[in-house]
């Protein structure tokens, strides 16, 4: 694989404003959310309001991934997908989320998910994966992709391949009746065809109101995950496959996860709504 050099903490900017009239989710300004107490199976006007979050995280994320290229920071990334989501009218869902201090999770190669955005400089080679949430309507749709940083080596460009396709994978297996542990063992069978790690600590979630309802979506095949599948459910599947272990270490920012070996991780995201035949993607642009 890649013989990059790992990754350290750069310097954060300033946080960015948000317009006074875009609507702010309940959480921001509070150290945590207010716990979701309402159903999974959602109303057809609240899918109607996720199609249109899910569709502006979608499009700030195209946005933001347009300046992927070395010599490019993961702040000025950032910068492009808050600017786009407020120009929407939508708030970027992980601005005070918890105190998360940006508008988007940009993790690189061995980062797996939270990567704050900062003074970091993307090189040639990198995998960069972008996480981008947008609340507007009352609602959050959230979206994940991991994209290639000028000549990728063969290794990591399989990996990255191989993740968008597991959770090609696990969308196809979504059907009502099903209990929600078919998503996990379809990705974790796929993963170990390759020798992939499956991370096992973060999941797939349960999103509408709230951004994380207390539905959780494992990627391996968890013997706990046997809610059944109903329509009008809206979750995300994400897996994340290493070329390494699932272990994982966290930085001092209480953020940024990465692989316990340093080995590169890939990630992809969708929100989805459950329909009578399957599933239909709310996080297309």
């Amino acid at each position: 694989m890649s013989g990059q050099s790992l990754l350290v903490p750069g310097e954060l900017s300033p946080a960015r404003s948000v317009p006074g009239n875009i609507r702010r989710p309940e959480y921001v300004g509070k150290p945590a959310p207010t716990p979701y107490t309402g159903p999974e199976v959602q109303s057809a006007e609240t899918i109607e309001a996720m199609r249109i979050a899910g569709r502006i995280a979608a499009q700030a994320m195209e946005e933001a991934a347009k300046l992927i290229v070395p010599g490019v920071t993961t702040d000025e990334l950032d910068k492009v997908a808050h600017a786009y989501m407020c120009d929407h009218g939508a708030y970027p869902s992980t601005l005070g989320y918890r105190g998360y201090p940006k508008s988007l999770c940009s993790s690189v190669n061995e980062v797996i998910c939270h990567g704050i955005p900062d003074s970091t400089v993307l090189r040639d080679g990198d995998i960069v994966n972008l996480d981008v949430t947008a609340y507007i309507g009352g609602v959050h749709g959230d979206n994940n992709a991991t994209y290639l940083c000028g000549d990728v080596d063969e290794e990591s460009r399989l990996l990255v391949e191989r993740t968008r396709e597991a959770l090609n994978r696990a969308i196809k297996a979504v059907k009502p009746g099903r209990q929600i542990n078919v998503i996990g063992r379809v990705i974790e069978s796929y993963a170990k065809r390759f020798g992939y790690g499956v991370v096992r600590d973060f999941t797939g979630h349960g999103i509408n109101s709230s951004f994380h309802s207390g539905l959780i979506i494992p990627h391996y095949d968890s013997p706990h995950a046997t809610t059944v599948i109903e329509p009008g459910m809206t979750f995300t599947i994400e897996p994340m496959l290493t070329l390494g272990t699932h272990d994982y270490d966290m930085w001092d920012d209480g953020w940024t996860v990465v692989t316990k070996d340093r080995k590169r991780t890939a990630q992809f995201e969708h929100t989805l709504v459950v329909t009578d035949s399957g599933a239909e993607i709310l996080t297309l642009p």
